[in-house]
């Protein structure tokens, strides 16, 4: 459900952007966060133990308003750039994110990749880079240059944080608990 939500997101961000000049970006990820916090954190609340909502709250409630901002800014740079340049773009340049959690995972999750995954990785930023140069030289051509390249810092920025974002549910999910996660993102918005 919640990622028929965010697929709709991506859709309607574009049209509203583009036919209605209505920019919503914040308004448009508080729907998916209302019902993580609707099935996840009210699930937390009748746990007991250090399962507790309030025990979480108490104990680990500054890491999970660092997430919760890092979650919601990549939403935000991410919807906010469906203003600036293409669904297409947005789409392709999103896997920048790919490279990105490679690399902290490498860090801090200390996972160990094969050379084909470094090869993926070099095809996914070459990718990258043709999509940014092909953006630029199509907005040169309709004097909206400028535009598309915030359009795609923010995407890749978005990317991102998403990366930051999915590394640290990864380390929570594999320490602490998927409900723990989930209950917690939006409580830290």
């Amino acid at each position: 459900m919640l990622s028929l939500c965010i697929c709709g997101t991506a859709i309607t961000s574009q049209y509203l952007a583009e036919r209605y000049k209505v920019n919503t970006p914040m308004l448009q990820s508080f729907i998916n966060y209302c019902l993580l916090f609707l099935i996840y954190t009210v699930m937390l609340a009748f746990q007991s133990g250090s399962d507790n909502l309030l025990y979480i709250l108490k104990k680990k409630w500054w890491k999970y308003i660092l997430l919760g901002l890092a979650d919601v800014e990549a939403n935000y740079l991410i919807v906010r750039a469906y203003q600036y340049t293409t669904l297409t773009s947005v789409q392709l340049l999103d896997c920048f994110g790919i490279p990105v959690l490679m690399a902290l995972s490498w860090f801090i999750l200390y996972a160990r990749y094969r050379v084909i995954h470094f090869i993926a990785v070099a095809v996914c930023l070459l990718g990258v880079g043709t999509m940014v140069g092909a953006d630029i030289l199509a907005g040169r051509e309709d004097n909206s240059g400028s535009d598309v390249l915030i359009g795609d810092v923010l995407v890749l920025l978005g990317a991102s944080l998403y990366a930051v974002s999915n590394v640290c549910e990864e380390y929570i999910v594999k320490k602490l608990s998927r409900q723990e996660f989930l209950g917690m993102i939006d409580c830290g918005i």
